[in-house]
């Protein structure tokens, strides 16, 4: 069972870095549609968004979907509880969250972005919402559901 609590450690601390990136891209988005297109403050934007967006958020995302398997397979029990097929499925949202938030970065690359200061204000609620439900299922699922 020691492998299993470092396979969970492990995939905490990803996790952790997961979030933190779709917390804080979409929060560079508000600040780079204040920047004008092809300025020096634009070009910077785009290269702290794709050094986020691939060497933090992707590996992590990935590395964290690899141990969360890993982790069902350890203790396939799992499989049986009605809390943790909820959270794979909050944990396909956040998913789906992150390749949205690639595809804006995209457009911004191709200065193409269609979105305002104000949408990204919002849009950056939807990871910390799907967040505070899967930490909700995770630590009072199996008591609840």
């Amino acid at each position: 069972m020691l492998l299993y609590e470092w396979v969970k450690a492990f995939h905490i601390i990803f996790i952790i870095a997961w979030m933190a990136g779709l917390l804080y891209l979409p929060r560079l988005f508000v600040y780079h549609c204040r920047a004008e297109v092809g300025s020096e403050m634009a070009a910077t934007f785009k290269v702290m968004e794709g050094r986020l967006y691939y060497w933090i958020m992707l590996p992590a995302m990935l590395v964290s979907w690899v141990l969360g398997l890993w982790l069902i397979y350890l203790n396939q029990a799992l499989l049986s509880q009605g809390w943790l097929h909820t959270k794979l499925l909050l944990v396909v949202f956040l998913t789906g969250a992150h390749h949205v938030q690639g595809a804006w970065f995209k457009a911004f690359r191709a200065d193409r972005n269609r979105h305002s200061e104000g949408f990204f204000r919002v849009m950056n609620e939807v990871p910390t919402i799907l967040m505070i439900a899967i930490v909700l299922l995770v630590v009072l699922g199996p008591y609840y559901l």
